[in-house]
This record gives C-alpha cells, structure tokens and sequence, in this order.
C-alpha cells in the first residue's frame, strides 16, 4: 500500500512496541497519530510525522473523539493503518486474580481494541486497501502458568481478529495479527511487581498451592527482563505487513514465539504440560494404577505427587 499522505494510528505509543511503531511508520511516510494516555508523553513524542493524541482506548469519550479527529483531517488524509497495541501486564494464578482485575485486564487488553475498530473501521474501509493491525502475543496461542489473565485477553483477540479479517477482507480492510515473543519492553517489568503486589495479598491456603509457582514464575520473568527482541525489531515486521501488497494474516517475531508455537503444535496437550512443569522445576501430579479392589471400580487410578519431571 501507498504510505505517503496517509494516516496511521497506533495506540500503546509511549513506549515499547508502540513507540518504536509510531517511529518507524513516520520514518516510512505516515502521518501518525500516536495514542497516549499522558500529556507528558505527548510532549515528548512530537516530531516530524508524529502527532500524539491522548486517547484511553477504556475511555468511550476520548475513543470518539479520536474518530472524529480522522474523521475531519484538516489534510483530507486517509486513514491507511490502524495499530491495536496498548496492553498490560497481569501474571498470577487464576485463582489469585480478583475478578475486578480480571475485568480491567480485559477492558485494556481486549474491550478497549474492539471499541477502537469499531469507532475507526468506517474510515479504514473508506480510506481503501486498508489495514488493520492487531498485536497479540504467543501468549494468544500457548497458555502458560499465571499467564492466565493475560492470555485469555490475548486469544480472544486471535479470535476477534479471525472473525473481522472474514468480515472485511472482501471491503478491501487487510487484518493482520502481530504475535511477539519475549520482548524487552517496561511493560513486563510491571508485570513482576504486579505478581508480587497479588503474591502478598494471597490466603494461606494459596500460598500452600502456589508458592513454588510464583517463585518459578518470578524466577523466569526476572531472568528474561532485559531480554528477548528489542521493540524496533516487532515495529519492522509491523511496518512491513502494512505496506505488504499481499500480508500474511499472522507473524510470529522472535525465536521464543516461532520454537513456542512448534512444539506447542507437535506436542500433546499433556505432553506440553510436563514440558513447561520440568521447564520451570516444577513438582506435577502423575497417575498411576491402584488395585481396583481398594476402589470397587476396574481400571481405577490414583493421582500421586512425583518429583521433579
């Protein structure tokens, strides 16, 4: 697609994959309206091709009048791209997680993206030969443990993005699904404190349940923080499905997330629990045959604690 005299937004933009987004598509033409929740990250990110806007994309008010900002372009500008990024972190064990959280993770992560297509849809299919970009995770395809929240949001979104890309693709809208592994964002490093912050307010009784899991976890996320791909590097592959002529309907970015998706696929969903259990050091439950007299049922089994797997 042509890039120049057109308009792209990207949500999420004040740091991370965002920002390197927002860089990126100006770099290439666009002119960018750059999604932020702060005045002072607006006033940063002003620059040749960049426009900050201060958009919540929870907040109905602030989404619309983001519409009608594309809407009335005082250029008469298209709109060529819309990018789905904003999101947070949430890592903790389902049982964990109070359900007022639940439902502030989903609005961020998921309900505030539907809202935003629907609000700037009109205009993309307007615009013509447009693209939508939504950015998921491997986490839309691999459910790892505390990664419940974050992943239940991430594959609604895969979900969401199949049923619009079947809806619009025939309008000429091309959507794309971005699905990263580990990436050095500040955006995980919050996610630890966030699992502390729950780990603390746990029962006893779950602290029995999970500690050794939050250990592990929190082992892992201090371990990769810093790590992974730098955000210039998903913001490329981004730019680049949009300006594909023909883009595929999903990318996966980085080494973890395309070995993640491999042998999530070749495994079987009992085989991949173990494999991420021995992974983290953790203890499982086997089973193993009892003597079906002690139960009065054939082929019973009783479940045991093994050690590490």
């Amino acid at each position: 697609m042509i890039s120049t005299k057109r308009i792209a937004v990207v949500t999420g933009a004040s740091s991370g994959i965002g920002l390197a987004t927002v860089r990126e598509l100006a770099r290439r033409g666009f002119h960018v309206l750059a999604g932020v929740r702060k005045q002072q990250d607006a006033d940063r990110l002003a620059s040749e091709n960049v426009e900050p806007v201060i958009v919540d994309i929870t907040d109905e008010e602030q989404v619309a009048a983001l519409a009608e900002h594309v809407a009335h372009d005082p250029q008469g500008r298209p709109l060529g791209a819309l990018v789905n990024n904003a999101g947070v972190a949430l890592n903790a064990p389902v049982e964990a997680i109070p359900l007022a959280e639940w439902r502030r993770h989903f609005d961020v992560n998921f309900f505030g993206h539907v809202a935003l297509t629907q609000a700037l849809l009109p205009a993309l299919i307007e615009g013509g030969d447009g693209r939508l970009v939504n950015v998921s995770s491997i986490g839309g395809r691999v459910a790892f443990p505390t990664y419940g929240a974050y992943a239940a949001a991430k594959f609604a979104l895969e979900g969401f993005s199949d049923a619009l890309r079947r809806e619009v693709g025939r309008l000429g809208v091309k959507v794309i699904v971005i699905e990263p592994g580990n990436v050095a964002t500040p955006m995980w490093g919050k996610g630890i404190a966030t699992m502390d912050e729950l780990a603390a307010s746990m029962t006893a009784d779950q602290h029995a349940r999970y500690d050794d899991l939050v250990a592990a976890m929190h082992k892992q996320a201090e371990a990769q923080k810093g790590g992974g791909i730098q955000p210039l590097d998903a913001a490329k592959v981004i730019a680049k499905a949009i300006e594909a002529r023909k883009p595929r309907t999903r990318y996966l970015v980085g080494r973890d997330a395309r070995v993640g998706a491999v042998v999530s696929g070749l495994l079987s969903d009992r085989a991949f629990d173990r494999f991420v259990a021995r992974s983290l050091g953790l203890t499982v439950r086997l089973e193993k045959p009892v003597d079906p007299s002690t139960t009065g049922r054939p082929n019973a089994r009783a479940t045991v604690w093994s050690g590490e797997v």
